[in-house]
């Protein structure tokens, strides 16, 4: 297996020109496969390892799910506890009905500050707006507080950033903590983490990879001047390949939230198409026998590609991370591939 997967993901590199960490783990939690593609630091030709820090972008929305299973957890809150009665922003076309579970759920029908079914440019958002003024959650609220409702609570699936802001201000406002620090030390810590945090892109700690946008002539560009200066509850934390499989571990294995609420945050809520499900805070695809395939995160900015999942049949997690806008999905899908045709660790 290892060499097949090895011939695979080396092809599809080869292909994509990717860059970036590849890492597959067995049932037992022992290494299948990990390889290092590409560049940290194209200008000093930095190589990409294994303990290379990547930009996940919103493949982070788990750890806030999480945060939030533990606070309810505590009952200091709970799946139906309103927007309106935890949080003390002011939102002009607020509807009354919006709970924690639509937010967890993208069903909650607020506007999004980066709408994807109507915008494609992720840096559009900074010409009224600086990055470098975004260092905290409150700093998101002008984007979308003013506006209308996308549409009625609870009608349909819509993936939304701002809805996972508002997640992380609940966090904040119940513990006293900024979001970061609250992750950090009831998840990062707890998991044994120690390579992850939540990092401001003008104090990168070493091992960081920096983000590249490939332009068609050939040029290229970091992406500072591209992404918040601080990732927070939607998305922008770090972390190494391997701290990816620690938190898969610790999750699975009820380590941060207890059973009943590990089974919670996996549950399909709402369904996105015909094989795909959304839980809390995590992707869910079935098999036709409606047997689970994969629960995944994953995420995309400027300069950021990732993918990561647990395959529950086999026991294997995968995580694949990209300092480049594409590249993760094609990995993914060729390991995905070749996992699920064999099934030889069934």
């Amino acid at each position: 297996m290892n060499k097949k997967l090895q011939e695979i993901v080396k092809d599809i590199s080869n292909k994509d020109n990717f860059s970036g960490s590849v890492f597959v783990e067995d049932k037992d939690n022992s290494l299948l496969f990990n390889e290092n593609f590409g560049y940290a630091n194209r200008s000093e030709q930095i190589e990409n390892i294994s303990s290379t820090r990547y930009g996940i972008a919103s493949g982070c929305k788990l750890f806030t799910a999480i945060a939030i299973c533990q606070l309810v957890e505590k009952g200091k809150v709970s799946f139906d506890s309103k927007l309106s009665d935890c949080i003390k922003h002011h939102f002009k076309h607020s509807d009354e009905r919006v709970t924690i579970h639509h937010l967890l759920t993208h069903t909650s029908g607020i506007s999004d500050y980066f709408d994807e079914e109507v915008m494609e440019d992720y840096e559009e958002l900074w010409v009224n707006h600086p990055m470098y003024h975004i260092r905290k959650l409150s700093d998101f609220l002008p984007l979308f507080q003013n506006q209308p409702m996308k549409s009625q609570v609870g009608e349909r699936f819509h993936y939304n950033n701002a809805g996972y802001i508002l997640l992380g201000l609940i966090v904040e406002q119940l513990t006293g903590m900024a979001f970061s620090d609250y992750v950090q030390e009831h998840i990062f810590d707890k998991a044994n983490m120690t390579e992850s945090g939540y990092f401001s892109f003008d104090a990168l700690p070493s091992n960081t990879a920096l983000g590249y946008i490939d332009n068609p002539d050939g040029t290229w560009k970091t992406n500072i001047y591209s992404l918040p200066v601080k990732g927070g509850s939607d998305g922008g934390a770090f972390v190494t390949v391997k701290d990816m499989t620690k938190l898969w571990d610790s999750l699975l294995n009820n380590r941060l939230i207890k059973e009943t609420y590990t089974n919670e945050l996996l549950s399909p809520h709402t369904q996105v198409n015909v094989s795909g499900f959304y839980g809390y805070g995590i992707w869910i695809k079935k098999n036709e026998d409606r047997s689970v395939l994969k629960y995944h995160i994953m995420g995309y900015d400027p300069g950021v590609s990732f993918h990561s999942a647990y395959y529950p049949d086999l026991s294997i997690k995968v995580v694949v991370c990209s300092n480049m806008s594409t590249g993760a999905f094609d990995i993914m899908s060729g390991i995905e591939e070749e996992l699920t045709k064999t099934r030889l660790y069934k």
